[in-house]
């Protein structure tokens, strides 16, 4: 047996494809399904099953499609109540695969209500689970995405999860799909993949003693939660298209329109030196996509800016795995409309300004709590967009901005300016560097 493992890492979030004896088994798959269905094809494997944990908050997923281009038998929870036709998997019915392959499935709701794990048994010998969102390495899924009235049910029900898990033997694999990155956790997950022993010996959430002290550490400290997944359970639920090709055509500033979304993918240094008004700039990375989701309005039409040679296909990937479909086309070149612009500062230049400055601290309440950084006003980066700019800001000063290393913070700096302020970004470093500095 061989479980090949494909990471996304912007998302936090693994697939995974079981291949044994020419069988194979598709695990939880996002929208760019070619990847899949290429390593399928290159190990010469018969798709049986493609199987899905739970109706995912966190990207759209391509199981559906998966299956329908393969002819596997597509598997969703019992309960996922979804729109298109699918096997129910129900509690500790087996699945034959054939080869002496079959998959369990473990009801295991607390991530979702519907949640359900798959054990893989070979020749009825437990060797692998894939938990989805429920029992996760060093950590567990989130209760609470499905809104705080839920929550405290969901937490309680993880807890009976965990330890269903837990009691597998010690040998058998653990193959979650949310992981480190993902806001999907609840806390912090280490590795991608574990075993039960390891787990067993490790996740301190294992140790808590009863279902309300499982809930009252999982609800502790809430995470933020995008803004885009409000629409992944749903899209899920009701069935989404083939991903739309990568193609993008070149287009001017002339044939923008009021309704398009302009939407920066170049690095950081390029848009300080110019950008179009108005635009939002987010670098072209591995999260691009997500924080994509998180600041525009979902499902209006989007134009890219790019630098000539950039992957304009990977961004397009990226905002279609979360169903950012409408993709207008991508500027190449903004001429003499690139008038909007922010300054960056490297550490000592940054260091040199703070005194009698003012300071926007960007990040998550949980990275302040962490490194703090005495005198700086705070808000998280969304929230500039839905909360409005902080009423200190004086708009006739410049504004310090920060974050964790710059990416963030520049991001802001495009919001901030299109409100008058004039940003000055720290880039290479971040806060916690600049609380280490002036606490020295």
């Amino acid at each position: 047996m061989e479980i090949i493992t494909f990471r996304t890492p912007g998302l936090g979030d693994q697939s995974y494809l079981l291949a044994h004896e020419g069988k194979g088994v598709l695990v939880d798959p996002q929208r760019d399904i070619g990847r899949f269905l290429a390593a399928a094809t290159e190990r010469d494997l018969e798709l049986r099953f493609v199987l899905e944990t739970h109706l995912h908050n966190d990207y759209v997923s391509g199981a559906e499609q998966a299956a329908s281009r393969t002819g596997a038998e597509l598997v969703l929870p019992a309960a996922a109540a979804a729109a298109y036709p699918y096997t129910p998997a129900f509690h500790l019915e087996d699945l034959a695969a054939g080869g002496g392959l079959s998959i369990r499935p473990v009801h295991t709701p607390g991530h979702t209500p519907e949640h359900t794990s798959y054990l893989v048994l070979i020749d009825q010998e437990p060797v692998a689970v894939f938990s989805g969102g429920s029992l996760l390495v060093a950590s567990a899924g989130r209760p609470d995405l499905l809104g705080p009235e839920r929550a405290p049910t969901l937490a309680r029900l993880q807890y009976g999860s965990l330890h269903r898990l837990a009691a597998l033997p010690r040998d058998v694999g653990l193959y979650p799909t949310h992981g480190e990155g993902s806001f999907c956790t609840t806390t912090g997950a280490g590795r991608y993949t574990s075993t039960i022993g390891a787990e067993q010996d490790g996740n301190p959430l294992l140790a808590l003693p009863t279902a309300a002290a499982l809930a009252d550490e999982l609800l502790a400290e809430p995470m933020p939660i995008p803004a885009f997944y409000a629409y992944m359970g749903p899209a899920n639920t009701l069935g989404v298209p083939p991903a739309p090709g990568l193609d993008l055509p070149e287009i001017t500033v002339a044939d923008l329109t009021d309704e398009v979304h302009v939407l920066d993918i170049r690095p950081r240094t390029a848009q300080a030196a110019g950008f179009l008004p108005g635009s939002i700039g987010i670098e072209l990375a591995e999260d691009f996509g997500s924080w994509a989701g998180w600041l525009l309005p979902y499902g209006e039409p989007i134009v890219l800016v790019a630098e000539p040679g950039q992957d304009v296909a990977d961004a397009r990937t990226q905002l279609t795995r979360i169903g950012l479909d409408d993709v207008r086309g991508v500027i190449g070149d903004l001429g003499t409309a690139a008038t909007a612009r922010f300054e960056l500062a490297e550490l000592p230049a940054f260091l040199s300004r703070m005194p009698g400055a003012q300071v926007l601290d960007v990040r998550m309440p949980s990275e302040r709590r962490t490194a703090s950084l005495p005198g700086a006003i705070e808000r998280f980066l969304p929230d500039l967009l839905t909360d409005g700019i902080p009423a200190e800001l004086d708009p006739d000063r410049p504004v310090l901005v920060t974050c964790g290393s710059g990416r963030r913070a520049a991001i802001a700096a495009t919001i901030l300016t299109r409100h008058g302020y004039e940003p000055v970004v720290l880039t290479g470093a971040g806060a916690p560097h600049v609380a280490a500095a002036v606490a020295a």
